[in-house]
């Protein structure tokens, strides 16, 4: 008895995690079929919401518009009222049920009438927040504890693990933003490869991995303690200290996090796509670097069609788990919509 009411109350709690992690928006009674209706949400089922909005833009239906609506006011109820990134949001569940019948009469000459029916439908469109379990997985979770280590170090009770998963999001969202607006650069690389967080009872060690560190101190020595001021307002730091050290990084070409942001500066500004990364290769290679993959997603080119396109340069061997590859995905905003980038860099073999 006392097992299955344990399994009740971790049921229980589960359920209401997802319903805080939840968005729900319902709109009643459209004039139209529900089988127009459901030839759309077909196509952006466990989508994004950034790319569902790209493809409703583009679908030549009528039932793109107020499907449209829905899922903006869904985001606008998950941004306003629970404070979730529209950058997190997921649609996991988009439904439409039939509606009652409208009965009208067509007016004909001569006094006479026909009767048409028109028929009505409801959709439900459910949006939810997967910062949380982007998170909790890895990129490089093949190489962990043997040939590359955690980026996050903590310890937490079971019931505070979510809790401290958001305060590490929070933490490097803060950063990055801080290191965009200070940056002295003209091509929009940050330089940051990775973010290490250790946390203690009354110790937070952040260490601050980037390429170009002399962008951001030059000019302001007193920048880092403008940013512990920063992040300790961000997150209400009373009994915490909070400590930030920036290291600097020998070959920051050589990190797949500063490459991605180097291509997607290339890409806003209308560079060819393939120029952007025989250049990227180039760069690698100076940092002595086996093998690197580069793929790109989406309207390439502002093309109408999306497409995948990638190119390898030397030996990149992902089925090889004693191979050290680094990893990274990254999304860019162009005007002609949402591009993602990936690459993968060969550095050693142990």
């Amino acid at each position: 008895m006392t097992n299955m009411l344990r399994n009740k109350n971790k049921v229980r709690k589960r359920e209401k995690e997802d319903i805080k992690t939840e968005v729900y928006a319902l709109s009643q009674s459209i004039s139209m079929s529900a089988h127009k209706a459901r030839r759309v949400l077909d196509q952006i089922r466990g989508r994004s919401y950034q790319e569902t909005l790209m493809i409703l833009e583009l679908m030549p239906y009528r039932a793109c518009y107020p499907i449209f609506k829905v899922i903006y006011s869904a985001a606008a109820n998950a941004k306003h009222n629970m404070g979730l990134n529209e950058e997190y949001l997921v649609i996991i569940k988009a439904t439409v049920d039939e509606g009652t019948t409208v009965k009208k009469l067509k007016p004909r000459a001569r006094g006479r009438s026909y009767p048409i029916k028109r028929p009505t439908c409801h959709i439900t469109i459910v949006l939810k927040n997967i910062s949380l379990y982007e998170e909790s997985v890895v990129e490089n979770s093949i190489g962990l504890g043997t040939i590359q280590g955690h980026h996050s170090l903590w310890f937490a009770q079971p019931k505070n693990y979510s809790k401290g998963l958001q305060e590490d999001q929070k933490i490097r969202e803060c950063i990055k933003n801080y290191v965009q607006k200070n940056m002295r650069i003209s091509s929009g690389v940050e330089g940051i490869a990775r973010i290490e967080i250790q946390k203690r009872i009354d110790l937070i060690q952040i260490i601050i991995h980037m390429g170009f560190p002399k962008l951001l101190v030059e000019g302001k020595p007193r920048r880092i303690e403008e940013l512990q001021m920063n992040v300790q307002k961000e997150l209400n730091y009373v009994n915490r200290k909070l400590n930030i050290t920036i290291t600097r990084i020998t070959k920051p070409y050589g990190h797949p996090n500063i490459l991605a942001e180097f291509i997607a500066g290339q890409l806003r500004n209308r560079v060819s796509f393939r120029k952007a990364i025989k250049k990227a290769i180039e760069l690698t290679e100076q940092a002595d670097t086996k093998g690197i993959q580069v793929q790109i997603a989406g309207r390439i080119d502002g093309k109408e069609i999306a497409r995948v396109e990638w190119i390898r340069e030397g030996r990149v061997p992902l089925q090889t788990i004693r191979a050290k590859i680094d990893y990274c995905s990254y999304r860019v905003r162009t005007i002609y919509g949402v591009l993602g980038i990936k690459i993968w860099i060969f550095v050693d073999e142990e």
